[in-house]
């Protein structure tokens, strides 16, 4: 008898666990693309050397749930650590495109009144790659997750705020990874 109630206990375990990561954890079918492929180097109009303006993004295999979109684009290559470039939350998942250029701002009417973040150039929108001359490229990360709900974060949030306001509320996310050296 006791055996078998450590085995059940053991199944009901491995299930929640498995619910928890089909609800939480990262979709095979969830992915986001752009005018670049995965890992190869970012195109400059992108970069702070050209036009300085954000790429667009795609996604598909959005979780059934997904209410809203958020972004983080970040630099774990930098000197002083992980750098981030880019918070956007609130776009509105029926949008399965983000456009090129969406206009620094802590509200983006062109995507429904969502909202960004204050990157760490201390400005609230996107601020592209800009790399020191003397590195090597370094990886930029674009983090889409798809979002159970509205976020109740005000515009200009930073990224500690948005991942907080995120937990719990992430139903997957898909990453894009590009280069880009000087």
């Amino acid at each position: 008898m006791q055996a078998r109630r450590t085995v059940l206990r053991g199944l009901c375990v491995a299930g929640v666990t498995l619910l928890a990561g089909c609800l939480e954890g990262d979709s095979d079918d969830f992915t986001v693309t752009s005018t670049f492929d995965d890992g190869a180097t970012i195109p400059e109009e992108y970069t702070d050397d050209g036009e300085n303006v954000s790429p667009p993004l795609s996604v598909e295999g959005l979780p059934d749930e997904t209410a809203t979109l958020a972004v983080i684009v970040d630099d774990p290559d930098a000197p002083g650590g992980t750098f981030v470039h880019w918070l956007l939350w609130n776009a509105p998942a029926d949008r399965t495109s983000l456009p090129a250029d969406i206009p620094d701002g802590g509200q983006v009417d062109e995507l429904d009144g969502a909202r960004q973040g204050t990157n760490d150039l201390g400005e609230t929108g996107y601020g592209g790659p800009a790399p020191p001359p003397d590195d090597d490229p370094h990886t930029y990360r674009f983090t889409v997750y798809a979002v159970d709900r509205t976020l109740s974060l005000d515009a200009g949030a930073e990224r500690d705020r948005l991942e907080a306001a995120l937990d719990g509320s992430t139903l997957g996310s898909a990453r894009l990874t590009g280069e880009y050296g000087r």
